[in-house]
């Protein structure tokens, strides 16, 4: 059985995450969108509001669910005995922080785990959930570059 993890803050989820995470639900049995809880970042959202948020977005997808963790994600992934850790690379900035990282945690991994590499789809290159935040917060136009129910969240939030 392959168990896979997506990763990442995702403060807030983007089509692009979105659209890795379908792709990825493809290739395994079981996929889990990991939702990193890191307390000295300045989020959006709490781990709660995107783990929330997420499993809206992912309601339909059989084989997707959600969690989130604080901690080293090769811990996390040991201890949860995932075989695949799947990664979206947008361009070649992406692929040297993430060929990093992978290899730093293959050093950490239990022997049985492997790093996939999924290149976003080309619609979504230029979208980040920086760059969504930061449209958003000035009052530009996101949508079609978030999820409509993270859309509706964020307004919610911020229309106080």
């Amino acid at each position: 059985m392959k168990k896979a993890l997506y990763a990442g803050s995702f403060d807030p989820l983007t089509c692009g995450h979105l659209n890795l995470i379908k792709r990825a639900a493809k290739i395994c049995d079981e996929l889990v969108v990991g939702v990193i809880d890191n307390p000295s970042k300045n989020h959006m959202f709490t781990a709660g509001e995107r783990v929330e948020m997420i499993g809206r977005c992912i309601s339909r997808l059989e084989n997707v669910s959600v969690d989130s963790f604080n901690g080293l994600l090769a811990d996390y992934v040991n201890e949860n005995e995932f075989n695949m850790v799947v990664r979206g690379l947008r361009g070649n900035t992406d692929f040297e922080y993430e060929i990093q990282m992978a290899q730093m945690n293959a050093r950490l991994y239990q022997e049985r785990v492997e790093t996939v590499f999924l290149m976003t789809n080309p619609q979504f290159s230029f979208v980040s959930s920086s760059m969504a935040k930061e449209v958003f917060l000035y009052g530009g136009d996101i949508k079609g570059v978030v999820p409509d129910e993270i859309l509706e969240s964020m307004e919610k939030k911020f229309s106080k």
